[in-house]
């Protein structure tokens, strides 16, 4: 629910626009607050549950959204309504960190990349089926109906959270960074925000200042963070070798995944002619890959271990999003839809093992601070994902002299893209190749000398 929210509204911008008085452009706000919120409390969220408990910290976050969503629904006007979504997004902020959380403290380490394959699946499914439910809900029902159905959902959440999820929490969590969350609040959302209007083609005029101020931000929390003992992202967290090298490389392979379903969104509609609720179906196949994986990651990193799994699935995955590059009309449709049920597939199998590797060798005591951080990271290269598509589709463009994407514009985008995801590969060679044994069950076969 809440993945499918970040992406729903996309088709039904320009009628709300209309229905609330407001410009288009300005719409834009209404996603940008979310955004917002959730650069700033995603840091926090392992902290407050640490301090109030994963069950009560999940529950109140679902009920902000709750809330959120009624008061979306029933926005007079643009104001309102940019207001109510920066409440959705402090539930949001909370929701995913927090489940992650829950789910690294309850489930056996022998279990936990099934687990986490499962968990992960609505990041996957969101992006990619946010858009053509948009256009569904908005031909049969109405935007408003957008947030409105939230409600009955989130009610089933919460009852499901009051049932089943256990109330895991540090007995004595370390007192709150304020300084850190000021500081790392104006540097990811100034960024953020940066990132936000790059990819939406402001110019440099207006979106420079904001890059400027986040880096100054950035700069000076990681100077606090060095003399802080407990800092609100610590530092320190990257001393850890599986959890250093999952962040980058898994950072570098998610501006790939950040990009990927955004230019493929533009070229099935600007260069194919789709409609929205067409290049959606189309996709849907990306969705199916992804489903596929579940069942098939665990017993792939079991034989394979996650250094071997990760470089092989890593050189895999950017030659499908390379051949992305290559989509043509002319294509057949089985064809088309091969290579997205594979990168789905691809992208799936990356996620699970990122996200189970990432806490390996993390202290209990830890994973929420470790949890943040890794989350933190995680939204914030996605949407550097898209400003990197965008920016390399508009470079082409420039070079090319169209003054409208070209199918060679789209291509060259696609392999700039690709080329980031495979530079992931130096990274993941450095894994120890008995990393993540315990989560993984493999044991690598043992080399006997010649007699």
């Amino acid at each position: 629910m809440e993945q499918l929210d970040a992406t729903v509204l996309v088709t039904a911008l320009p009628t709300m626009a209309h229905d609330l008085h407001a410009s288009a452009p300005s719409m834009s706000s209404a996603l940008t607050a979310y955004l917002l919120t959730l650069a700033i409390f995603i840091p926090a969220s392992g902290w407050i549950a640490d301090r109030f408990g994963a069950k009560q910290v999940f529950l109140a976050a679902m009920g902000m959204f709750i809330a959120g969503s009624a008061l979306c629904g029933v926005a007079p006007n643009l104001t309102v309504l940019t207001l109510t979504r920066a409440l959705q997004g402090m539930g949001g902020a909370m929701m995913i960190p927090v489940s992650r959380l829950v789910l690294l403290r309850s489930v056996k380490p022998e279990e936990m990349v099934s687990a986490m394959s499962w968990l992960l699946l609505p990041a996957l499914l969101g992006p990619i089926l946010g858009p053509p439910l948009g256009a569904v809900i908005m031909e049969w029902l109405g935007w408003r109906w957008i947030f409105y159905i939230n409600v009955p959902i989130s009610l089933i959440g919460a009852a499901l959270i009051a049932i089943y999820i256990d109330d895991v929490r540090e007995p004595r969590p370390e007192p709150f960074d304020v300084r850190g969350f000021v500081l790392s609040g104006v540097g990811l959302g100034c960024l953020f925000l940066g990132l936000e209007g790059a990819g939406h083609g402001d110019s440099w005029v207006k979106i420079a200042p904001l890059f400027v101020i986040g880096l100054a931000a950035g700069g000076l929390y990681i100077a606090h963070a060095r003399r802080h003992p407990h800092a609100i992202l610590d530092l320190t967290l990257l001393k850890i070798p599986t959890f250093k090298l999952a962040l980058i490389s898994g950072s570098l392979t998610r501006i790939t995944q950040g990009a990927q379903p955004f230019l493929l969104a533009l070229l099935l509609q600007m260069g194919f002619g789709l409609s929205p609720l067409q290049s959606g179906v189309t996709m849907v196949a990306t969705s199916v890959g992804a489903l596929s994986m579940k069942a098939l990651a665990p017993k792939i990193l079991r034989r394979f271990g996650f250094r071997n799994g990760l470089i092989i699935g890593g050189v895999l995955a950017s030659a499908v999003y390379a051949t992305c590059g290559l989509f043509r009309p002319s294509w057949p449709e089985p064809a088309l839809l091969a290579v997205l049920l594979v990168a789905g597939a691809c992208m799936s199998f990356q996620f699970s093992a990122f996200n189970s590797i990432a806490f390996d060798g993390v202290e209990r005591s830890r994973s929420g601070a470790a949890m943040g951080f890794h989350t933190t990271f995680q939204q914030f290269m996605l949407s550097v994902g898209v400003a990197t598509g965008s920016s390399a589709l508009s470079v082409a463009m420039a070079v090319r002299g169209h003054a409208r994407p070209a199918l060679g514009d789209f291509s060259v985008a696609f392999f700039v893209v690709t080329v980031i995801s495979l530079s992931a590969t130096y990274w993941n060679w450095r894994f120890d190749p008995t990393a993540g044994q315990a989560i993984s069950g493999h044991r690598p076969v043992a080399r006997t000398a010649a007699v």
